[in-house]
């Protein structure tokens, strides 16, 4: 496994654990991936390489920015997505976007039909029932290690 693999697998694996435990993802974590994307880029590529890292995290950034503002994604999704772009660069980022974009749909199903059959089987009420958000670190990282796999 190269480098940039481990990078994304702790570094996923970190936001998992704090995303589930606190529904937050600490400021580290993305850090983390920032600095080891451009360190990975950097070794691959040279000095062009920073060139990578930095569209790379800036589309990982642009691509969650909306759904941030609309409210429906937290911050700390954001800039986890703009450290994986530096990681995997721009071209990467993209497959990875899309990865995560089908998890968390999927993620997102089974999270509703699981409350939903909670409720029914205690027999709840939905009486003015406060929304709940749903950690999207998974999602975030099962999409990076997707694209991730080799092809061929």
């Amino acid at each position: 496994m190269t480098a940039q693999v481990w990078i994304a697998i702790l570094v996923g694996l970190a936001a998992i654990v704090d995303d589930l435990r606190r529904r937050h993802i600490a400021n580290w974590i993305p850090a983390a991936a920032l600095a080891g994307g451009f360190g990975w880029q950097i070794g691959q590529h040279g000095w062009m390489g920073s060139l990578y890292a930095l569209g790379g995290a800036a589309a990982g950034f642009s691509v969650f920015l909306v759904f941030y503002l609309l409210g429906g994604m937290g911050g700390g999704d954001v800039k986890l997505m703009a450290g994986f772009g530096a990681l995997l660069g721009t071209r990467g980022l993209v497959e990875a976007a899309l990865w995560t974009a089908g998890v968390g749909g999927v993620l997102a199903i089974l999270a509703i039909a699981f409350k939903s059959a909670r409720r029914y089987f205690r027999k709840e009420q939905n009486d003015g029932e406060q929304k709940e958000s749903i950690p999207y670190a998974p999602a975030i990282a099962l999409g990076v290690w997707l694209s991730l796999v080799p092809k061929g």
